[in-house]
């Protein structure tokens, strides 16, 4: 019972934490007229010459049913394109269109310093801190998946 005394606060920290961050940024994407999972296709396709939808579930945190809704949104909005894949026809590519490069070069960088004025006072050696720390419990799930 002592461990689990001793990991139970920082699974809760780190959920809290995760739960704040979610709440803080989506806000601001809604405020931009997306919804998260649209906002995550969108940052992942941009500067990009486009990816499959396998890439495109693999890079983003979305599940391939909810992956092709969200795409088939973005495309009837004119931000997304499906094309054929130059040298396999069972798949497609998916890329932003011109409007869909506008919009991300409109959303992406305000997304980004919405972000950034959390971090406003936040040193070097901070920022350093907290990631040696959030990879090292990264690597204790990866070690229990392996």
């Amino acid at each position: 019972m002592k461990q689990q005394a001793e990991f139970l606060p920082t699974v809760q920290a780190l959920v809290q934490c995760y739960q704040a961050f979610e709440a803080y940024s989506a806000a601001d994407i809604r405020a931009q007229g997306l919804t998260p999972p649209q906002f995550d296709i969108v940052a992942t396709l941009g500067n990009t010459a486009g990816m499959t939808a396998t890439e495109l579930g693999e890079k983003t945190l979305i599940t391939k049913g909810t992956l092709t809704g969200v795409v088939d949104r973005l495309a009837d909005r004119g931000w997304v394109e499906r094309t054929a894949h130059d040298s396999d026809r069972r798949c497609q590519i998916i890329r932003l269109t011109p409007a869909g490069e506008a919009l991300f070069a409109r959303v992406f960088p305000a997304h980004m310093a919405h972000l950034a004025a959390c971090f406003t006072g936040t040193s070097a050696a901070e920022h350093k801190r907290v990631q040696t720390a959030l990879r090292a419990l990264e690597q204790v799930f990866r070690k229990e998946t392996a």
